[in-house]
């Protein structure tokens, strides 16, 4: 079983994206892995700052980073591939890891 951390936009998104990192998260848990998903450990807003400190400090617990669209125009999911990346974790297209299981 993966340990998969979700990672895309937030910021000036509608409800913050979080109907979409919901969504990924209940498919990939559906299919029997475990997912860090920032939507549940950031569900009331605080600084940027304060998320990322939490998100980051989760992200360390994971092995896989599951990207969703438009992680490339966010500072905090740009953030989190690069440190995944670093630190040698597999770093993949959320949907693409939906897909994958559903046909799996």
């Amino acid at each position: 079983m993966k340990r998969i951390y979700l990672s895309g936009p937030m910021t000036n998104m509608l409800d913050l994206n979080f109907p979409l990192f919901h969504s990924t998260a209940a498919s990939l848990r559906a299919a029997g892995h475990s997912v860090i998903n920032p939507a549940e450990l950031n569900p009331d807003p605080g600084t940027w700052s304060e998320c990322m400190r939490r998100d980051i400090t989760a992200l360390m617990e994971c092995d896989t980073v599951a990207t969703l669209p438009g992680w490339q125009n966010s500072h905090g999911a740009s953030l989190e591939v690069h440190i995944g990346k670093e630190l040698g974790m597999k770093v993949v297209n959320a949907h693409d890891l939906v897909s994958m299981e559903i046909a799996g």
